[in-house]
């Protein structure tokens, strides 16, 4: 039995819509799966200069001099690249300090969870090109 393209591109939606909702449950899962933790303390060194460690509390005192040089007097360059160096430090230190784990879970748990994501991108991309076939299918005859 030969599909009218009607047809087709009704089967085409359901297929791109249930490989999006695949797609979207993997995801979803297996972002739930992952445990971020930080181990960013004042006291534990963000950087390595020349082999020393710099740690937060290093940062903060240049920040607190760009500040005061700041509120002294406002067009200050040196004040303003202080506190803007010593933020900038700060966030990229607790951002680099960040680690990502998956949580322990069985190893059905993680086939499941790579099923829906990669079987789902399957479904949706082959929705995405039937539909690109048949509408260049129509548009030659």
């Amino acid at each position: 039995m030969k599909l009218t393209p009607s047809q087709h591109q009704r089967g085409s939606a359901a297929t791109l819509l249930l490989g999006f909702i695949m797609m979207c449950a993997g995801g979803y899962l297996l972002l739930e799966s992952i445990v971020v933790s930080q181990s960013y303390f004042l006291g534990v060194g963000l950087y390595h200069v020349g082999g020393m460690p710099v740690t937060g509390g290093m940062i903060l005192v240049p920040l607190i001099f760009g500040i005061g040089m700041i509120f002294y007097r406002s067009s200050n360059l040196i004040g303003w690249a202080l506190a803007i160096g010593s933020l900038s430090a700060m966030i990229l230190g607790v951002i680099v300090n960040t680690h990502f784990a998956l949580r322990q879970m069985s190893l059905f748990e993680l086939i499941g969870i790579f099923v829906l994501c990669v079987g789902g991108l399957g479904l949706f991309l082959r929705a995405l090109s039937d539909g690109r076939s048949s509408g260049r299918a129509s548009v030659g005859s």
